[in-house]
């Protein structure tokens, strides 16, 4: 068990020493609501990113498609600033990505297409944003409670989607 906890940390610290903290570059491919793949300004492969502090519906979850469509109208072709904080146990950088200026998490979640990431009895980072969005019933909040996504990750698993 201790070998196991040891190697699992060996795994986690060289998956994240190699991530680039901060870079530019352009969304080349958005898989969901809070995932998209960004071509750094500096060349090399595109960074596959999962929106740090956000939790979008699945994409074969009800409301999944919309927020990818509607993530990919504001972010894809478009140039963004990111800063990834570390990856997570999917490899995926989680990251702060400002789009002109804006902080996009902020944008899907105050646009209703996202909840903002709770931990245990935290809110979140954009608990205010989600507050606002279940106010003026925007995107996912207009009718009755939507599930959570990590509810529905519990009860049918991830979806399986093919990046194109």
């Amino acid at each position: 068990m201790i070998f196991r906890s040891i190697l699992f940390a060996i795994i986690l610290i060289a998956n994240n020493a190699h991530a680039t903290r901060v870079f530019s570059g352009t969304v080349s491919y958005v898989t969901d609501g809070d995932t998209l793949w960004v071509q750094p300004d500096t060349g090399g492969s595109p960074r596959k990113l999962r929106i740090d502090g956000i939790d979008a519906p699945e994409v074969c979850q009800t409301g999944g498609e919309v927020s990818r469509a509607v993530l990919a109208q504001r972010a894809l072709h478009q140039r963004v600033a990111v800063t990834v904080r570390r990856n997570d146990i999917y490899g995926r950088g989680l990251a702060r990505i400002q789009l002109d200026g804006n902080d996009l998490g902020a944008q899907m979640v105050r646009a209703g297409q996202a909840w903002s990431y709770r931990w245990h009895r935290e809110p979140g980072p954009y608990a205010a944003e989600e507050a606002a969005a279940w106010q003026s019933r925007q995107g996912l909040f207009a009718a009755g409670r939507p599930e959570l996504p990590r509810d529905f990750r519990k009860r049918h698993g991830p979806c399986h989607v093919v990046r194109r």
